[in-house]
Order: C-alpha cells, then sequence, then structure tokens
C-alpha cells in the first residue's frame, strides 16, 4: 500500500501560511527600517543643508577674495602707472635741463668765439 504524501489543499495551505510569515517578518523588519530610514533621512537633510551652507561660505569667501584681489591689482596698477608718469615727467624735466645746459654752453662758446674773432679783427686794424 502507498503511503499518501499531504493533499493539494494541505500544501496550500501550508504555502499559504509561509507567505504569510514572510509577509510578517516583512512587515516588522520595515517598522524597524522606517525608523532607521526616517533616522537616515533626517541625517542626510542636515548633511545637505550643512554643505549647502559651506558652499555658500566658500562662495562668499571666494568672491571676497576675489574681489580684495582685484582691488589690489587695480591699486598696483594705479601705482606702476603713477611711477610711470613721475619717471617721466623726471626724464622730460632732466632733458628740458640738459637742453637749457647746452643751450647756455654754446652760447657761452659762441660768445669766446665771436670775442676771440672781435680781439683778432681788432688786433689786425
Amino acid at each position: 500500500m502507498a503511503i499518501k504524501g499531504p493533499g493539494f489543499a494541505e500544501r496550500l495551505q501550508t504555502a499559504a501560511k509561509a507567505k504569510q510569515a514572510q509577509l510578517e517578518k516583512i512587515r516588522a523588519t520595515a517598522l524597524a527600517n522606517d525608523a532607521q530610514f526616517a533616522e537616515k533621512q533626517a541625517a542626510r537633510v542636515e548633511t545637505a543643508k550643512a554643505r549647502q551652507i559651506r558652499t555658500t561660505e566658500r562662495k562668499s569667501a571666494n568672491r571676497v577674495t576675489s574681489e580684495r584681489r582685484d582691488a589690489e591689482r587695480a591699486a598696483e596698477k594705479a601705482r606702476q602707472a603713477r611711477a610711470v608718469t613721475e619717471e617721466k615727467a623726471r626724464k622730460d624735466a632732466e632733458r628740458a635741463t640738459k637742453m637749457e645746459a647746452d643751450a647756455a654752453l654754446k652760447r657761452d662758446q659762441k660768445a669766446a668765439r665771436d670775442s676771440k674773432y672781435a680781439a683778432r679783427k681788432a688786433r689786425q686794424k
């Protein structure tokens, strides 16, 4: 005589119980995960806010640094332009002084020549 195994209805019932047990297990872990998920989500939100604040501060600091650097560059360019202008004015003044000195020297030399010429003419007469 053959031993009869569980019937179809009994197998369906066993499968339904197994599914129910799995669902209860998932629900239990889901509830635990919901609490953990909420904590993780809150931590993520805080991290994102902190990151956004740091990014804003960094951009602000970079902008201030950039503005300061630009102001320093502009001041340096102005100082260099002023130095170039002063140097040009000094050279122009030196050139004018030298030209005046050269002109005075030429006048003196011409006067000396003229006096020698006049003295020679006076001796010849």
